[in-house]
């Protein structure tokens, strides 16, 4: 009885954290579905071919109840929305491949050293069929004192099933995103004075066209976190651009 009665309270739990998430997007890529399912800020899943994808594992352990174990992830940065130790202890990452830049490996090689793969910006790591490239992201301009120098974290450039995946990371409008060609889905930050705010990012989406946008990393000032704004800022002068706007802050305790 005392069993079941603990099933019970887990089950309703789990159906209660299940309630808060975002819902999960599908898109049909050329081998099977590719399922994105948002979590927190600038932490999402990717699910494709058998294969889970956790970037930027964020939020506390609670946040990816019900999700598969990871078997890819990745990181962007050093700051703790990005390099969360605590979210990543809860998790079972047991079997997981860890791709980071450099200075995401110092901090986590104590307890990750033989899962981590380092690539530095330029840097491509194949993981099966799964091809990731590792892409600049850094401030403007670029100064000493600056939150995200270059070099120092990576955006991400996937290649699954056909489908050209951009993770911007943390950064500004820079030369190497807005020379993006032929990308099927983008993650594009905003929040000052971490990254850019609504018109560059509208910008430089209107300049590398993805197919599919979705705004995110947006907590921040009201002014810099108008996703609606920034649709609409897009939508102006490229209707053909699908800007996908999510409630990326749930209410996770």
């Amino acid at each position: 009885m005392k069993t079941q009665l603990l099933t019970l309270l887990l089950t309703l739990c789990l159906s209660v954290i299940m309630a808060q998430r975002i819902p999960s997007d599908s898109i049909e890529t050329d081998n099977g579905l590719l399922i994105i399912q948002p979590i927190l800020h600038s932490t999402f899943v990717m699910q494709w071919n058998g294969k889970t994808i956790y970037v930027d594992p964020y939020g506390g352990v609670e946040a990816f109840k019900g999700i598969d174990a990871p078997d890819i992830i990745l990181i962007t940065d050093i700051h703790g929305d990005h390099t969360n130790l605590e979210t990543l202890r809860g998790l079972d990452t047991k079997e997981a491949t860890f791709i980071v830049p450099q200075a995401v490996a110092e901090m986590l090689k104590k307890d990750y050293e033989k899962q981590l793969v380092v690539i530095k910006n330029g840097g491509m790591s194949a993981q099966g069929t799964i091809f990731i490239s590792a892409l600049p992201m850094y401030n403007l301009p670029e100064e000493d004192t600056s939150k995200h120098p270059r070099g120092r974290g990576n955006g991400y450039f996937l290649n699954l099933g056909g489908k050209n995946i951009y993770i911007s990371g943390d950064t500004e409008d820079i030369d190497e995103m807005r020379e993006l060609r032929k990308v099927d889905i983008a993650f594009i930050c905003m929040n000052l004075p971490y990254t850019m705010d609504i018109h560059q990012a509208a910008d430089a989406v209107l300049d590398f066209k993805p197919k599919i946008v979705y705004p995110f990393h947006y907590r921040g000032k009201p002014d810099m976190s108008d996703t609606a704004a920034f649709k609409k800022l897009i939508n102006a002068k490229n209707s053909n651009i699908e800007v996908r706007l999510r409630n990326w802050y749930p209410n996770y305790k």
